[in-house]
């Protein structure tokens, strides 16, 4: 894990915390692609996190979620990963990750891996009970509604399939972008439509998924945006990749880093 990011805030961690009490102990987890390519988002969350009243850690024996282990079929490696990360976020009062993919697979996926172990499927069961994407948590369960953030120009948004069809991440993030000063946000024709990423699909499918993406960044350039929003990492590299390589000018953030302030940081792709 980025060495800064994992020992950003280390607090204690209470072993019972109360089922009733509002979530205010979170856990971040930080998810593989924003530790090794753009840990400014961690830093972000922790940011939206601490701002709406949250403790927030980081735990450092935090290990990928299992997701592509999960998507070629290989059950066993990812409930070998799943169980560290259960005992990795015992404790906590909730699990926010800033990416719907990852935290579909610890709130969605999870449970199922241990149907022959009624012990862990327990202990998989709490984990995904408290598991949440960034911007619901906030949004949902915290009932933010405004954030201290300002954007000069356009966005357009895009919804990730994850969060969106998992998770039922949709007006959350737009409903906070809506209180950024300076920034207004111009729709897609299709924001649902899936960029193309998907994953271990991108590897397996590189032409299917050149002409998906092809298409998104179409829909992109027709929205006359200057920025591309959305809250996943690596929907944000799919996309961005495409738009660098046909020479546009949108850049393209992940949607905690402009409510966070930190906007001025270099777009995804660009060079720090």
């Amino acid at each position: 894990m980025h060495p800064i990011l994992a020992t950003a805030i280390l607090v204690p961690v209470s072993k019972q915390p109360s089922p009733t009490a509002r979530p205010r102990r979170v856990a971040l987890f930080v998810t593989c692609l924003v530790d090794l390519f753009r840990p400014s988002i961690g830093f972000a969350a922790v940011k939206l996190l601490e701002d709406a009243g949250c403790t927030v850690e980081v735990p450092p024996l935090q290990v990928c979620c299992g997701q592509p282990a999960y998507n070629s079929g290989d059950r066993a490696t990812t409930r070998a990963i799943a169980v560290q990360v259960i005992n990795a976020f015992e404790g906590y009062d909730a699990v926010v990750a800033p990416s719907g993919s990852c935290g579909g697979m610890l709130s969605h996926h999870y449970p199922g891996l241990f149907d022959d172990d009624p012990a862990m499927k327990l202990r998989a069961e709490s984990l995904a009970g408290r598991s949440y994407e960034l911007m619901a948590f906030l949004v949902d369960v915290l009932g933010v509604e405004t954030v201290a953030a300002h954007y000069d120009g356009t966005v357009t948004y895009h919804d990730s399939c994850s969060g969106l069809r998992e998770l039922g991440v949709k007006q959350q993030p737009r409903r906070l972008l809506a209180a950024v000063k300076g920034l207004s946000v111009r729709e897609m024709k299709t924001p649902e439509v899936c960029c193309g990423f998907g994953g271990t699909f991108c590897v397996k499918y590189p032409e299917i998924s050149n002409a998906m993406v092809g298409e998104k960044s179409a829909d992109i350039a027709g929205t006359g945006a200057g920025t591309l929003l959305a809250g996943d990492l690596g929907c944000l590299m799919n996309m961005a990749g495409k738009l660098q390589r046909e020479g546009s000018p949108v850049r393209v953030r992940h949607v905690a880093e402009v409510l966070a302030g930190m906007g001025d940081l270099p777009a995804i792709g660009e060079p720090g």
